[in-house]
């Protein structure tokens, strides 16, 4: 991967948290191949990026990883630094190996921009898209926002103190070396004999080199926790990703955050997945929602 253009999102790629490096991007620069004049008159920027191991489930990257890849450049395209929302396709698995990343921004307002972001690899010389998604980007720190109200309340979630550190030696997949996923008791057998038999999956997320959670992140930590599905009395294996959509409602105000995530229904082997991410003073950062194929069994 060759390019003299500007790395975005990694501040010291010689060292600090591992998220920002694996995360970051490179943004073309004239005279790269990979600028074309039209796409340029119709406001496409061009990205180069590496998909890094270790963000994976049996050297699948992770969706929540590969969205945050697309975030970065949407945010440096745009200049607006939240992902409010994201609707997120899934096109075919993506292992290790650099990538292409191209954000069109179809539109930019006071408030909000929103950008087609796509993740594309070069297979046998062929350009081949991977990933796509609808991003709608603002900044909540600066926005002049407007009423809130709850109508329902934050998940039934053990404190942190009381959650189950995630067992690595029990779950070797690559991607429990980055984060840490603390399982409240009741849905902390998931992956035994021990299963609570409701599709639950509740704790805490947090990095493991404890980076602070901010709303990039949080695209990750809605895709980190193992499915909800392994709980119920159904065949454990990989769960890809069809669809993921996202939607931020809060910054994070440091520390780790809690998490549920649910499955209600089953159907044709399709399954839907409903997250929430809340941070510990009760305040709700994120939804999320994926439909996935069940595991074969």
């Amino acid at each position: 991967m060759t390019s003299t253009g500007a790395c975005v999102g990694s501040f010291d790629v010689g060292g600090g948290y591992e998220f920002d490096r694996d995360t970051s991007v490179v943004s073309l620069v004239d005279g790269d191949s990979g600028i074309d004049e039209r796409f340029r008159r119709h406001e496409f920027r061009n990205y180069e990026c590496r998909v890094v191991e270790g963000w994976d489930i049996l050297g699948n990257a992770n969706g929540g990883y590969l969205l945050s890849l697309l975030a970065r450049a949407a945010v440096d395209a745009t200049g607006r630094p939240d992902v409010i929302s994201a609707s997120t396709h899934y096109l075919a698995p993506v292992s290790a190996g650099p990538a292409r990343i191209r954000v069109e921004t179809v539109r930019s307002g006071r408030r909000f921009a929103t950008a087609m972001v796509s993740m594309h690899l070069d297979r046998d010389g062929r350009d081949r898209e991977v990933l796509r998604s609808l991003l709608t980007l603002g900044d909540l720190r600066g926005d002049p926002g407007g009423p809130s109200r709850r109508f329902d309340g934050a998940p039934d979630v053990a404190p942190y103190d009381s959650c189950t550190v995630d067992d690595r030696s029990e779950w070797p997949v690559a991607i429990r070396s980055r984060v840490d996923c603390r399982f409240d008791p009741r849905d902390a057998g998931l992956r035994t004999e021990r299963r609570s038999g409701e599709a639950v999956v509740r704790g805490w997320f947090e990095f493991v080199d404890r980076r602070p959670i901010d709303s990039l992140s949080l695209l990750l930590a809605c895709d980190a926790f193992p499915p909800a599905l392994f709980n119920a009395d159904l065949p454990l294996g990989w769960v890809p990703t069809m669809d993921l959509s996202f939607q931020l409602h809060g910054l994070p105000t440091g520390g780790p955050v809690m998490c549920s995530f649910r499955t209600r229904h089953l159907d044709n082997g399709l399954l839907e997945e409903d997250g929430e991410i809340w941070d510990a003073s009760g305040n709700l950062l994120a939804l999320s929602r994926q439909l996935a194929l069940a595991p074969r069994g």
